[in-house]
């Protein structure tokens, strides 16, 4: 499991870890008609949105790869000419894009661009098709051409496999999939995305859905065919990073939080947005489905857990105390009991504490009526809670200055069962195996660490990515 870690300082030490310089271009409005027409600012984004999730080195459909300059001006498997800079008339992808009686062949099974998108192309290409993206941002990973790492990068997102054969963590640019107890590398799933935010297995374990993207620039889903460690899709949404994956137990629907302040959840099967809330007025952090599958819960850095019906999109209440200060601070994180609709949540002030998911008799103001539990207070700020399989426990892992720590305890009676040994700075993600013995964590530094739920003691550490110059296959 994962939740999200938003300071800067992420970014920036897992740019340095890659080798690689970071620099968050935030968007633009669109060039004025008879203006010239920036690629970077003005069609690069279109591209971003519209296209780049079935056109990118992770999923080439129909052979074309419209991330860098030299695909996106060749053209895939018809051997026409793309792009022809100079002469729009020419170029293939404008025929693709532009409607005939309100149908374009691109974007495929989708509306197709409005008439000034397409314009605003057809003017880039008849000025000569110049790409003035800044040498900080070009994308030059891929799975031919993996991130090379000098240091450890900080790890933000691990999760178990549903059988508990694999281990899957972050990294830049790429989701790194190990045996679950850290004896091999089983593959590199190299995306678009710079940041990978949190990361969430099928309820059957056969795809992989991650968020993130490129700060200021990009929010992505990635949805991967475990098996055949291929992209199955990818969707743009926003131009911040995205963060609190989560799926329906039906495994129908994929859920996800936004740096714009929404909620949002697609079809799990096509990618196609299915809910769409903006009851948050801070950053989206995490979420999580109701056992039915009725109702979507979330939480923000607005101090706020909020229920939302599924079927009608519609915001129901705010399950945590809406009194001033009763909550110091946003929430981070936010879980669901297997077997019932209790929710464990943890944030700024340290405590995790177990919440019912609907109100039973008339909110007033001053109570926080749903508060089940409250538990011992742990360092800092908590980053990430989970419930074991059956409930019975639950871990959660905290930060304050450079240290960090990872907890279980019993749910019911709120024993703490163990304190995890070799922990080494922040920690900003956990997850249980699926029999429950083993808990994953992973921070600061970069290391992974398998640790005994019962007596705390760590088991094996390991850098889940490949250290120095030597590149590792994509798909060993």
């Amino acid at each position: 499991m994962i939740r999200p870690f938003a300071l800067a300082i992420v970014a920036l030490s897992t740019a340095i870890a890659a080798g690689t310089t970071l620099r968050a271009e935030e968007p633009e409005q669109p060039a004025e008609p008879g203006a010239k027409v920036s690629y970077f600012k003005d069609v690069r984004p279109l591209f971003q949105e519209h296209c780049q999730g079935c056109h990118q080195p992770a999923k080439a459909q129909g052979g074309y790869v419209m991330t860098n300059m030299e695909s996106l001006l060749k053209g895939g498997e018809s051997e026409l000419a793309a792009i022809v800079p100079g002469n729009p008339d020419e170029s293939y992808l404008l025929e693709q894009i532009t409607p005939v009686e309100g149908e374009a062949a691109m974007p495929q099974d989708k509306p197709p661009l409005h008439e000034d998108q397409v314009q605003r192309i057809r003017q880039w290409i008849a000025a000569g098709a110049e790409d003035d993206t800044p040498d900080s941002v070009r994308e030059t990973i891929s799975a031919e051409n993996p991130p090379e790492y000098e240091a450890p990068p900080v790890l933000t997102a691990i999760d178990f496999s549903p059988d508990g054969s694999l281990l899957a963590t972050s990294g830049y640019h790429e989701i790194l999939l190990h045996q679950a107890d850290g004896s091999e590398l089983v593959a590199r799933l190299v995306g678009r995305s710079e940041r990978i935010e949190s990361l969430a297995f099928s309820p059957d374990g056969k795809l992989l859905a991650a968020t993130g993207g490129s700060p200021g620039r990009l929010g992505e889903l990635q949805v991967w065919d475990v098996a055949a460690k291929e992209l199955k899709y990818s969707v743009a949404v926003t131009y911040d990073t995205i963060y609190g994956a989560r799926w329906s137990e039906d495994g129908t629907k994929i859920s996800f939080g936004c740096a714009d302040n929404t909620l949002r959840a697609v079809d799990a099967a096509t990618g196609e947005q299915v809910l769409y809330q903006g009851a948050h007025n801070d950053w989206v952090l995490d979420t999580v489905f109701s056992k039915e599958g009725t109702y979507l819960i979330s939480v923000s850095r607005d101090r706020s857990m909020k229920l939302v019906e599924v079927a009608t999109e519609r915001f129901v209440d705010n399950i945590t105390s809406i009194t001033p200060g009763a909550l110091k601070g946003g929430l981070n994180a936010v879980d669901r009991h297997p077997a019932k609709d209790e929710l464990l949540c943890g944030g700024a002030d340290g405590v995790p504490k177990v919440y019912q998911m609907l109100r039973t008799k008339d909110r007033k103001i001053g109570d926080d009526f749903n508060l089940i539990k409250a538990y011992d207070a742990m360092p800092g700020r908590v980053y990430d809670v989970e419930f074991n399989a059956d409930g019975s426990r639950f871990v959660a892992c905290s930060s304050l200055d450079s240290g960090g720590e990872v907890r279980v305890y019993e749910t019911e009676s709120g024993k703490l069962v163990s304190k995890l040994a070799g922990q080494q700075g922040p920690v900003y993600a956990v997850a249980f195996s699926p029999d429950g013995k083993v808990v994953g964590s992973v921070g600061f530094d970069g290391v992974v660490r398998l640790n005994s739920s019962d007596s705390g003691e760590l088991i094996k550490e390991f850098s889940p990515v490949p250290l120095g110059s030597a590149k590792v296959a994509a798909t060993p």
